[in-house]
């Protein structure tokens, strides 16, 4: 298992993989921080093939095409907004249903990458710890931890690579990454 997942520190709009996932808003109409990287790289006929997808709710998945990307595909995910609410020991259901929300996002971008057909490999960022929120720690507990127990007992999918932005974030990951689940 160890094998088929690799973390990295780098841009994911440079990888050359089959699908990269793009943290993107509900409106997979571009935004800020990797999701506006990813639509900047790809060009604007990203845009234009978004448009034509009405949106994506939290948890879920769309797929489109690369464009100027490496990458052949883009796999848009929308991940939950943290509140800082959510904290307290009263908010344990909203945090319960947050990270639940955040692992469908993982769920969901690799059914939609075996859907596919041609999808191998694929490359997630952190998906909600930008303007999002999410608690960082948690957040790539929950990826990792998602994407294992989902790969345990499926084929098809070769690889997959989770690219830190920065070296605090590789750290966190590989951190996880060794913690027994």
């Amino acid at each position: 298992m160890k094998d088929r997942i690799e973390v990295v520190q780098g841009d994911i709009t440079k990888l050359k993989v089959d699908a990269i996932v793009n943290a993107a808003n509900s409106t997979l109409l571009g935004g800020g921080g990797v999701d506006g990287c990813i639509h900047r790289a790809a060009g604007p006929k990203l845009l234009e093939e978004c448009r034509k997808l009405g949106g994506c709710p939290t948890g879920e998945a769309r797929i489109t095409k690369g464009y100027n990307l490496p990458a052949k595909y883009v796999i848009h995910t929308v991940g939950p907004v943290w509140h800082p609410s959510f904290a307290k020991a009263t908010e344990g259901k909203r945090r319960e249903e947050a990270a639940e929300l955040l692992a469908s996002c993982y769920r969901n971008s690799l059914s939609m990458a075996i859907r596919h057909g041609d999808i191998r490999t694929v490359a997630f960022p952190a998906i909600s710890t930008g303007v999002y929120h999410f608690p960082k720690d948690r957040a790539c507990r929950i990826a990792l931890n998602t994407v294992r127990e989902w790969l345990k007992d499926r084929r098809g999918i070769e690889s997959v690579i989770f690219v830190c932005f920065s070296a605090a974030d590789l750290s966190e990951y590989k951190k996880a990454l060794t913690e027994p689940r």
